[in-house]
């Protein structure tokens, strides 16, 4: 049985600290892909203490967890039996055709991951694109956009608005967003560390353990997919929901879409959702000017879409 080494360091709902009891070390592991910078942060994990998140959490951040369920998940971290990354390589999917724009795939991430409620905080997000009669250039908003706030009442709950009910459009699609997981991130090569890395199975990850908070990720990524959460004093992103997907699950946003715009699998497996969606489509990534190599796969987005 393989041990996953970021297992118990990732960012998500469940994990955010490390638990080296049975596990090998993310030494370890950097030392056979060839990387030594680990030792430079290993001695700055203040900001990354229980104690600390916790103290933060309570002060009113707006987490999804209570500070009692964040004690537990800390305390008893989810194992991964069984799983040999070495065996799988994700990719996601996304159809822009089927997308409605109602937003359940960010509420679902946000409670699955405990990101802040807020609209400025997420892991994944969707942008509209409307193309008014006449013109060739898209105008773009999300969820952050103040008139879609002010149609909820609140920046905890994400719509967006019918500002375009009594005008002409040509055309408009909803785009959503996530980490693209590339084959060459840009935020691995920056990162002096070796907190940000990426895993056999594709997957870039984020070892909390040795992040030191310099944000160098954050500015590298092409597609501003990173985030710094300043309570908890680590970078942050979406992972896929790494800590569900290797027990066999879905992605807590794929599993809330209610139109199959997001699909997920393992390329490895020519079954697989990803792999059917992949052959059958005309798909394009993002910003391919950039050589990043995404793992995300979309159809029906414009050049224009970055």
């Amino acid at each position: 049985m393989n041990k996953l080494p970021s297992e118990e360091n990732m960012t998500t709902r469940d994990t955010n600290e490390t638990n080296d009891e049975g596990q090998v070390s993310r030494r370890s592991f950097l030392g056979l892909m060839g990387t030594g910078a680990v030792c430079a942060g290993a001695a700055i994990t203040a900001t990354s203490s229980a104690s600390s998140l916790l103290g933060h959490a309570s002060g009113g951040n707006a987490y999804q967890q209570s500070d009692a369920q964040r004690i537990e998940s800390l305390a008893n971290p989810p194992k991964i039996p069984d799983y040999d990354w070495n065996k799988h390589k994700w990719a996601f999917g996304v159809d822009t055709d089927r997308c409605i724009g109602c937003l359940r795939c960010m509420e679902a991430c946000k409670a699955e991951n405990s990101v802040q409620e807020d609209a400025n905080h997420h892991r994944t997000w969707v942008e509209r694109y409307v193309y008014l009669e006449g013109s060739d250039k898209a105008i773009v908003d999300s969820q952050t956009d103040p008139k879609n706030i002010e149609v909820t009442g609140s920046e905890m709950r994400y719509r967006f608005d019918n500002r375009y009910k009594d005008v002409k459009v040509d055309k408009a699609y909803f785009v959503p967003k996530l980490c693209n997981q590339c084959e060459k991130p840009s935020c691995v090569q920056v990162c002096p560390t070796g907190a940000t890395f990426k895993a056999p199975d594709g997957v870039v990850l984020i070892d909390a353990k040795y992040c030191i908070g310099c944000q160098y990720c954050v500015q590298a990524c092409p597609y501003g997919v990173r985030s710094f959460n300043e309570q908890r004093g680590t970078a942050e992103k979406c992972n896929w929901c790494y800590h569900r997907i290797t027990k066999g699950l879905n992605p807590a946003c794929v599993e809330a879409c209610p139109t199959g715009t997001r699909v997920f699998g393992d390329r490895n497996d020519k079954d697989s959702p990803i792999s059917e969606f992949i052959r059958n489509h005309r798909v394009m990534v993002l910003k391919p000017e950039m050589g990043n190599e995404p793992n995300v796969f979309y159809v029906g987005i414009d050049k224009e879409v970055s």
